[in-house]
């Protein structure tokens, strides 16, 4: 059985930074990318950032672009978020996602798109 595990969240004051981690279970990791979405009160989920299979391409929304950072361990079968200047606005759950896909295809950006979920971790940010 597969499980997505994020942790890390927290309240954080604006400016201030948290690192989110996603331990997976149950699968080949290294066959999967990698997401983080989020989703806010009254929102729809939304795409943050993903990583390829073996971590040398990445992609980001436009709106974490520059602070954000994705990342992986298929060793560790982990994936991380470093989330850096931190807005009030980025206050949302964070799931983490895992796309099994081909190593050479470029990571979705809709939720449809994935195969696996978390059950998610709170990031508030104050202002």
């Amino acid at each position: 059985q597969v499980h997505l595990v994020e942790s890390g969240g927290g309240l954080v004051q604006a400016g201030g930074s948290l690192r989110l981690s996603c331990a997976a279970s149950g699968l080949t990791f290294s066959r999967y990318a990698m997401a983080w979405f989020r989703q806010g009160p009254g929102t729809e989920r939304e795409f943050v950032a993903a990583i390829s299979r073996s971590g040398g391409a990445t992609y980001y929304a436009d709106s974490v672009k520059g602070r954000f950072t994705i990342s992986r361990d298929n060793d560790q079968k982990s994936a991380f978020l470093q989330l850096n200047a931190l807005k009030f606005e980025d206050t949302a759950v964070y799931y983490c996602a895992a796309d099994h896909t081909i190593l050479t295809a470029q990571p979705g950006r809709v939720p449809s798109a994935y195969d696996y979920w978390g059950q998610g971790t709170q990031v508030t940010v104050s202002s």
